[in-house]
């Protein structure tokens, strides 16, 4: 029997919203300009197919508690954006899932941020390169606790906002989701075989902005956990 050369990483872990459990993170998948007026702010228009990215599962930063979490000012970027997202738990795996089936697979429901360098991201559009440097840096996908789907309320139809400093910044509702919870599972599904452990962060609405250090970043959806970050 083979050992490891060295320690495996420990599997990052995510609060269960009043339980001792913990979600376990497998992948991290992210959803584009899945808001339509999020799209016009980013210079594109209309219902376009669904696209992906992904993030490393480690980017996760668990935001619980009342005190604000740390979230440290990334290197290599002047322009830091705040994207804030309903993010869904994959509870049961599966390929090939059909809109009708795909929230029998859905574990559960948490607030997150797709932390964005802005600027490396749009030099990379502009080369035509993958966008990962821009997406997939430490800590740049915050979330809170996940609440179980039974105890979560009607989530596609919840507001979600972000303040900054005690300003909004981005205010919308779920509903407004071009691609909704189930037909982005049927999708996602089509190109990976999607496991339990897996997050999809479903997109962010308009009012995408910078911050700087020491700003305070509150995220809310109806019904979940809200998460408060202080930018480092």
């Amino acid at each position: 029997m083979t050992t490891p050369l060295f320690p495996p990483p420990s599997v990052p872990l995510v609060p269960i919203a009043g339980s001792a459990q913990a979600f376990p993170v497998h992948r991290i998948y992210c959803v584009g300009r899945n808001y339509e007026d999020h799209a016009k702010e980013m210079g594109f228009t209309g219902r376009e197919p669904p696209f992906f990215f992904l993030k490393p599962a480690d980017a996760v930063l668990v935001a619980v508690g009342d005190a604000p979490t740390t979230l440290p000012y990334p290197t290599l970027t002047e322009n830091l954006h705040h994207e804030v997202e309903l993010v869904v738990a994959i509870g049961k795996g599966g390929s090939n899932i059909a809109a009708t089936d795909a929230m029998q697979h859905v574990y559960g429901y948490a607030v997150g941020l797709d932390m964005t360098r802005r600027d490396l991201q749009n030099t990379m559009k502009r080369d035509g390169r993958p966008w990962c440097i821009g997406k997939g840096f430490d800590a740049s996908a915050p979330i809170g606790a996940i609440v179980p789907a039974a105890e979560a309320g009607n989530v596609a139809q919840a507001g979600i906002s972000l303040r900054v400093n005690g300003e909004v910044r981005q205010s919308s509702t779920v509903s407004k989701l071009i691609w909704n919870i189930a037909e982005t599972i049927e999708h996602l599904s089509r190109a990976w075989t999607l496991q339990p452990g897996d997050l999809i962060y479903t997109g962010t609405p308009e009012g995408v902005g910078a911050v700087v250090r020491g700003d305070l970043l509150e995220a809310q959806i109806d019904g979940l956990p809200s998460i408060q970050l202080r930018v480092a």
